[in-house]
């Protein structure tokens, strides 16, 4: 786990790791620092699709280059705690084969009150999908097909 500074207190815990594994909701849990009042808690599930050409999704897979993921994860949680105010932040994606139904990525965010929970919450979730360096391959019955993704910023695999 890594702890980073916050404008509204002194340290906001940030804790954000990849799991070989699809993610439960136990992977988010943390103790609520003091002063938690509300806490946001977001699963992204696989859910069923049908492909025009590939027909219906199997799973999805993910691959990512670990260290570069887990700094640009924890730099997003950071801002988001700094932003929003809020005091912890758990981030778990997924690595590997994720089933229909089963969870790739979880966030939960904890601060004083709910909107800064919320606020958390949805701004990590929203930037970790433009941002993280994490592919996404979508497996159909008949195929497969890559989701399409930003060039890694040259700047950031260099930290």
């Amino acid at each position: 786990m890594s702890e980073t500074q916050s404008d509204s207190q002194a340290t906001a815990r940030i804790d954000v790791a990849l799991l070989d594994r699809p993610v439960r909701a136990g992977d988010l849990a943390i103790a609520p620092p003091d002063g938690c009042g509300g806490e946001a808690v977001f699963l992204g599930r696989t859910r069923a699709e049908r492909h025009p050409e590939h027909g219906d999704l199997a799973a999805l897979h993910y691959d990512a280059y670990a260290p570069m993921a887990e700094r640009v994860l924890a730099r997003i949680a950071a801002e988001a705690a700094s932003a929003s105010g809020a005091l912890a932040i758990v981030v778990r994606h997924s690595t590997g084969r994720v089933a229909i139904g089963e969870a790739s990525v979880g966030v939960a965010a904890l601060a004083g009150h709910r909107g800064g929970a919320f606020e958390a919450c949805r701004t990590v979730i929203d930037r970790l999908k433009a941002e993280a360096p994490i592919w996404k391959r979508e497996e159909w019955a008949g195929g497969a097909t890559w989701q399409a993704g930003r060039p890694v910023d040259a700047a950031e695999g260099a930290r």
